[in-house]
């Protein structure tokens, strides 16, 4: 008996492997209402990346001002420009920051794909009826987790909402803005000014840098030890630190002169901080929200606008802001954009949106509606919609 068979032995074709054909985008980007949204998507530098990848960017004429980009920067970069909304929303691809309104989906070509956040609080089950009547397949930046767990656009944007949320404290807190006048700093021979912070997250992690580089006393809390661990460890030197007990914060808010809320849930923000204890925190000491758009953590909170920011109850000033990172447009559409081209580039590289769905790529992480179906089980639970998990399309 011989180990090998003379059919094994022959000569055999040679298999080559056959990569995946590259699709070629082209991707739409809409003017946003200025008076809601003033980030972008894509900035100049990544229509020119994307442009030397081959893919076609249509942006509407004016669509980068509030974000100091011009649309001579875009065409230079090699986008077109259009001042026609039904020729950006009818393309293969839409990316914007606000998820679109219902006339907006009207524009939208069946099939197509949209890239956006997706802002819950701001959405009823209308918006998904519409998706699903055109079959749009929608990929929400913040869902989008990477192979370490880690969710790139979110974290990105916490980052320059901590920081943002310390220097909107420190002006709400000068007597131009009707404060009490006090300065986030360490003066020499002025007792420093009082920060509590409400969570250990990114959000947290990046408030607690900026207190502490101004000279401010930082004492955070949250229920989770481990995260307490891991920012003391990000931190330059240590700060007080606490699980959340009502009588211990109790005692921080009746001192502090800043409150940061950073704390959030899977569906909502747990409420941490009553009523009871706003009364009881100094006059003209301010609460920045952050968790706003996540329903809050004071139980005192209000969604407010860029033009109506703030709003004083108890003689405590809140500010309620959703979008905080939209204060400073600019930076946060430079960092989205960072992240979303990459993205954008390994979208094209696996031929299409079939491509994403059927290997193992973190985009598919990100897609909330396929075919307009459900396909993300918050957004079904949030909504009580019909849930289909995206791995079923996936054979």
């Amino acid at each position: 008996m011989y180990p090998f068979s003379k059919k094994t032995l022959m000569p055999q074709e040679e298999c080559l492997l056959v990569e995946p054909r590259k699709g070629e985008l082209f991707i739409g980007v809409p003017k946003e209402n200025f008076k809601v949204e003033k980030r972008i998507c894509i900035t100049p530098e990544a229509v020119q990346t994307l442009h030397a990848y081959g893919h076609r960017v249509l942006i509407e004429k004016g669509a980068g001002e509030a974000s100091s980009y011009s649309d001579l920067e875009y065409s230079k970069a090699g986008a077109e420009i259009t001042t026609d909304p039904k020729k950006v929303f009818g393309c293969p691809i839409v990316v914007k920051v606000v998820p679109p309104t219902l006339e907006e989906i009207k524009l939208m070509t069946p099939h197509s794909v949209l890239w956006s956040t997706i802002q819950l609080k701001t959405l009823d089950p209308t918006y998904f009826k519409a998706l699903a009547k055109k079959k749009i397949s929608a990929i929400g930046f913040e869902f989008i987790q990477d192979k370490h767990g880690s969710f790139p656009a979110t974290s990105i944007l916490s980052e320059i909402a901590g920081i943002a949320s310390i220097q909107i404290a420190s002006e709400l807190m000068t007597t131009t803005n009707n404060g009490k006048g006090l300065l986030m700093g360490n003066i020499t021979g002025v007792v420093p000014t009082e920060v509590v912070i409400l969570g250990a997250g990114i959000v947290a992690e990046y408030a607690a840098k900026t207190a502490i580089s101004m000279g401010a006393n930082v004492r955070i809390f949250d229920n989770s030890i481990q995260k307490l661990r891991r920012l003391q460890n990000n931190l330059p030197f240590p700060v007080s630190t606490s699980t959340i007990q009502d009588k211990i914060l109790l005692k921080a808010l009746m001192r502090c002169d800043v409150v940061i809320g950073a704390i959030r849930g899977k569906n909502r923000s747990p409420i941490v901080v009553t009523q009871t204890m706003v009364e009881s925190m100094k006059k003209d000491a301010v609460i920045i929200d952050v968790a706003i758009d996540n329903g809050g953590c004071f139980e005192t909170s209000e969604l407010t606008t860029h033009e109506h920011p703030i709003k004083r109850k108890f003689e405590v000033i809140h500010y309620g802001v959703p979008n905080i990172t939209s204060r400073y447009c600019k930076t946060a559409s430079m960092a989205v954009s960072n992240v979303i081209t990459p993205f954008l580039l390994d979208f094209a590289d696996n031929g299409s949106l079939e491509g994403t769905v059927f290997t193992d790529n973190v985009l598919k992480s990100g897609i909330y509606t396929y075919k307009g179906l459900i396909t993300n089980k918050v957004v079904a639970d949030w909504f009580n919609l019909d849930y289909k998990d995206i791995r079923l399309f996936a054979f």
